[in-house]
């Protein structure tokens, strides 16, 4: 039972009564795993591979877009702090031996001078030691130049955003991966009138933060590169946190307070939903890289988006014939031929249906937000695999599953998720208007079935906690969905924090 505290705090994060019963029925039944059809490949069409000729043909299409009023939106997830990228380095401090020890710590130390926020870091040394790096290294105390790293007291890169760290070094200077983001907004990114709009999600606590180094930075990229930025901010909604629960289901209580917790990526929906936008590519924060990089990351980004404005007005084409009502048969046939071989979306029995009933079944898969989604080649990086998966309506369509999504146990499904040869890197484009220019609610597209429920703890008591369906997993299950391949140079996410050293990010 709910006491009167509880639906104060439930009213205050504007979560109803009937959320907390979907969500507890949630850990009572569990989510059911999805049915597999194959993992997504090059070679069973799941996965397109783009020639010389499409190339130029998409990257064409990409320009000519840009050059209407059509309005673009970079949408980078930006809220995770970095706490986990120093994981190793926060174990060293804790740890009781003073010297670096493991391979991590060793090569932290034998390459210390190679990262960007060096400066920054032997200032802070200076600052509260009087000492320098290289003079603390040489005393063995290692120890220092870690806490001076981490802690509120030097940098507090231990809690800041990774979106704030320094990670690249340039003869002018510095950047942070928001800077960098900035850079790519500009050189795909931009409108026909020069604007490039880029959306960070933060968290409430570092939003200052970040705003002031935007404000610190933004005219200095508009200059560089002859645009005008339009920068834009927004928190995860308290309404999508999820309540935890105990082992017996039962809604967790600490010290007599119901605990909820931040729903996962798939919270992001919300935020998606909210953009005014045509267009929105997504990237996560921590994949970037330096300018003499940078080629391969817009070339693909351009492409992916040019498949996407291809695909897109295809299909308002063809919504726009269904409309009028004068069609023939064999149209009809070339509308299912697009929808099977270009939207790799199948459905069994679609000889059986009338043409009424085909019209219905037509209009509600082209009339949809769609994605073209970046897929690499597997190189045992962790990441959702593209997969052609059954849907609830019994069709058969590709999406992007986490691999607690799908049923280890069974030794045909766990072959296919071993087999997949590509990933997604988070490299999305998405198209989330009508063909009439409609804004599609977003939120209509999710499969609440597929979110998931992980085990963590609260001051020692074991508690299960529920994530909403990942945003680019089962929130956007119910959208055209398109895999390219793109090539590995277009992925290189920071971990941890010797990532950095990788020649990638040097």
């Amino acid at each position: 039972m709910l006491t009167h505290e509880d639906k104060e705090l439930l009213a205050k994060k504007g979560i109803s009564e009937e959320q907390i019963a979907e969500q507890l029925a949630c850990f009572e039944k569990g989510f059911p795993y999805l049915q597999l059809a194959a993992a997504a490949s090059v070679e069973n069409n799941g996965i397109m591979i783009a020639d010389a000729d499409d190339q130029k043909k998409y990257l064409a299409a990409w320009d000519a877009y840009k050059d209407t009023d059509k309005k673009i939106v970079k949408f980078v997830p930006a809220s995770g702090a970095a706490s986990r990228m120093f994981k190793n380095m926060f174990e060293f401090l804790g740890a009781d031996y003073d010297e670096p020890t493991t391979d991590f710590e060793k090569k932290f130390f034998d390459h210390i001078h190679d990262f960007a926020f060096y400066n920054d870091l032997n200032a802070a040394c200076m600052d509260n030691t009087g000492k320098n790096i290289d003079a603390l290294l040489s005393e063995h105390n290692y120890k220092a130049v870690v806490s001076n790293l981490l802690e509120s007291a030097g940098l507090n890169y231990g809690s800041l955003p990774k979106g704030l760290l320094k990670f690249h070094r340039y003869a002018d200077g510095v950047r942070t991966p928001l800077e960098e983001h900035l850079v790519e907004g500009a050189l795909y990114a931009a409108g026909k009138t020069g604007k490039v709009n880029v959306h960070f999600t933060v968290s409430g606590e570092h939003r200052a933060l970040f705003q002031k180094l935007v404000d610190a930075k933004v005219a200095e990229y508009a200059k560089k590169y002859g645009v005008e930025y339009n920068i834009s901010f927004s928190e995860q909604k308290a309404s999508t946190d999820t309540i935890a629960a105990d082992m017996e289901n039962k809604p967790f209580r600490d010290n007599g307070k119901l605990l909820f917790r931040p729903g996962g990526h798939g919270a992001l929906i919300e935020n998606l939903n909210d953009l005014d936008a045509d267009i929105v590519f997504i990237k996560n924060i921590d994949n970037v890289v330096p300018d003499r990089l940078k080629g391969d990351t817009v070339t693909y980004k351009k492409l992916l988006a040019g498949v996407l404005v291809t695909l897109q007005k295809q299909a308002f084409d063809y919504l726009e014939l269904l409309d009028s009502g004068h069609y023939s048969h064999d149209q009809l046939e070339t509308i299912i031929r697009f929808v099977q071989q270009q939207l790799r979306c199948r459905r069994s029995d679609i000889k059986d249906l009338e043409d009424a009933d085909l019209v219905i079944y037509l209009r509600k898969k082209l009339n949809r937000p769609m994605r073209v989604c970046g897929m690499v080649k597997n190189v045992g990086e962790p990441g959702g695999g593209p997969f052609l998966a059954y849907n609830p309506d019994g069709t058969v369509s590709l999406q992007i599953l986490e691999s607690s999504q799908i049923d280890m146990k069974d030794p045909e499904k766990k072959a296919m998720f071993e087999k997949g040869t590509h990933f997604n890197p988070v490299d999305l484009v998405c198209a989330v208007r009508d063909y009439k220019g409609n804004k599609f609610n977003l939120l209509q597209y999710v499969d609440k079935a597929t979110g998931f429920i992980s085990y963590k703890s609260k001051n020692g008591k074991d508690l299960k906690a529920l994530e909403l369906p990942g945003l680019w997993n089962g929130s956007m299950s119910d959208w055209s969905t398109v895999f390219v391949e793109v090539p590995l140079s277009t992925f290189n996410p920071v971990k941890t924090v010797n990532d950095l050293l990788r020649e990638q990010h040097q």
